[in-house]
């Protein structure tokens, strides 16, 4: 990369830096303060979904509350990949990059704003503006960096103009489907989805762009933890409920303490397999690693409105059947397991953690919730959180480095 493409650490007080591809093996490659900064205003995004998420389950209104649930969180981790992905390959950290980049938080912030009314009485106004807002933004960076980059220009074009025709489907679609059934919005959504996924596949046809693996598996790794954040705090709303309305009890504590081990089991559980090791050995695996990562953050963040039913259900007695709120924590462990599998399989090789491990976790945290009735809701979250721990301490002992070694 010549030198005075390169970001520095005085990148912000130079006006303009040229924009070219990043260097994949550029060592000590990190998450930047901006790109920090950027996944802050996604916490208000999914703060507010898991939210609509938790009080959708109280009322007992999943089957359009999941839908909505998966739409507006495809919003909003397709919008995060996709600024990740171009940072990864393009940041130069200059003024254009930082005003484009503070657009695009603002459309996130707008997206956010929409998301009460999208699961309410399915209005997408603001959601689609938000997202209109981010995507416009991108487009102005690959036009950039088609200008200003040679060797990438076929691509950067391609992106260009494969997110822009998308776009414009994505603002026919709110005008045009708001008196279609219920099933057919979904429907003419998932299909522009998976236009939406198609376009890098078809843009990077000409030539890859220049990701890090390295940067590319920190970046993935600390939205992991964004949305295990929002668990915690989704949790600690029914938490301070429950202490403000002086009803603690020992079930109580157990539901919480069990709570806070299950998502720092599946911390654990994610860390444990190397995704940089194996996006760098395998580059042409990081479309399935990467997309197939959806079903990996939409599970944990539905993990966080499960908690936040279950510390509801034993304060004040909802309506919700205890066996419903078990499986809202139940499900969404049993697909991060299963998914964490199906990702670093072909990515890796074999897994760090044994698939009889992680699957027949999976299985069994299923089984559970139907004993709900004899074990009590708290037990029932306690053996799903020693059901994580297992597959832990399993691993550690199965892959436990010998004394040769």
């Amino acid at each position: 990369m010549p030198e005075d493409a390169k970001p520095h650490a005085l990148s912000g007080l130079v006006p303009v830096v040229r924009m070219r591809s990043r260097d994949i093996a550029e060592p000590g490659r990190v998450s930047s303060p901006l790109e920090l900064l950027f996944d802050l205003t996604f916490v208000v995004a999914i703060s507010s979904i898991v939210g609509q998420l938790a009080h959708a389950i109280e009322l007992d209104h999943l089957g359009t509350a999941l839908p909505n649930y998966l739409m507006v969180f495809f919003a909003i981790w397709w919008a995060w990949l996709n600024f990740t992905w171009f940072a990864s390959a393009y940041d130069t950290d200059d003024v254009p990059y930082r005003l484009l980049t503070m657009l695009q938080m603002g459309g996130v912030l707008v997206l956010a704003a929409g998301v009460p009314g999208a699961f309410g009485n399915g209005d997408y106004l603001l959601v689609t503006l938000g997202y209109f807002i981010m995507r416009i933004a991108l487009v102005a960076q690959w036009l950039r960096a088609a200008a200003q980059d040679p060797e990438g220009r076929p691509t950067a074009l391609r992106y260009a103009l494969g997110i822009s025709v998308v776009q414009a489907l994505w603002i026919v679609r709110l005008f045009t489907t708001g008196g279609f059934p219920f099933e057919a919005q979904v429907a003419v959504f998932a299909v522009l989805a998976v236009l939406e996924m198609a376009v890098p596949i078809w843009a990077e046809r000409p030539g890859s762009t220049a990701w890090h693996p390295h940067h590319v598996a920190e970046r993935y790794g600390l939205f992991t933890i964004i949305v295990l954040g929002e668990s915690v705090l989704a949790a600690s709303v029914g938490v301070q409920g429950i202490v403000g309305a002086g009803s603690s009890s020992g079930p109580f504590v157990l539901l919480a303490a069990a709570g806070l081990a299950l998502l720092f089991g599946l911390w654990w559980v994610y860390y444990l397999e190397p995704a940089h090791e194996g996006l760098e050995r395998n580059r042409g695996r990081s479309f399935v690693w990467g997309y197939g990562h959806y079903v990996i953050f939409a599970s944990l963040a539905a993990l966080g409105a499960g908690l936040e039913v279950s510390v509801n259900a034993i304060g004040h007695h909802g309506e919700t059947p205890m066996i419903v709120v078990a499986y809202s924590v139940a499900i969404p462990v049993a697909v991060f397991l299963v998914a964490m599998w199906a990702l670093y399989r072909p990515l890796i090789g074999p897994t760090v953690i044994p698939p009889a491990l992680s699957l027949g976790a999976a299985a069994l945290v299923l089984i559970v919730p139907l004993f709900t009735d004899a074990l009590s809701l708290p037990v029932v979250v306690l053996v799903t959180t020693l059901t994580v721990a297992t597959v832990i301490a399993g691993t550690i002992l199965y892959r436990r480095p010998t004394a040769s070694a």
